[in-house]
């Protein structure tokens, strides 16, 4: 099956944006996810955890911080991956002025339907260009 990113949504955040490549909803037979976050500039996510699914995160391009396990925060760049056990807690956060490109997974798949609960979420439909302002 061949996805485009122009034929999926895509979710806005305060702190960035996401689009769900490959997930078990969407991709029939699927049984992990795949996407592509972003995390604009000098933003980040809070520390929060994936009770059922491990995560991996392979960043594409940027710098940033990455947090695992409550641990000491420690340097992300190009060609870093991080791998996250289940049910461990973690936070990411780009430390510079370009965005922080990141291809993550979960397995098995499924996690991701949480962040439909974000209070900050907007859900682009697939084709339409999300607008960024800064506050």
């Amino acid at each position: 099956m061949h996805v485009s990113p122009d034929n999926v949504p895509t979710m806005a955040f305060d702190w960035g944006s996401i689009k769900w490549f490959v997930t078990p909803s969407a991709v029939e037979g699927a049984s992990s996810t795949l996407g592509e976050v972003i995390v604009n500039p000098g933003r980040g996510h809070a520390r929060h955890n994936h009770p059922a699914a491990e995560e991996i995160i392979y960043v594409i391009s940027g710098e940033g911080r990455q947090m695992v396990d409550d641990g000491e925060e420690f340097a992300i760049r190009e060609g870093d991956t991080v791998h996250i056990p289940a049910g461990v807690y973690h936070s990411t956060y780009n430390t510079t002025w370009r965005p922080l490109r990141l291809i993550v997974t979960y397995t098995p798949g499924g996690e991701e339907k949480a962040l439909e609960a974000a209070p900050d979420l907007t859900l682009h439909e697939p084709g339409r260009v999300a607008e960024w302002r800064q506050a």
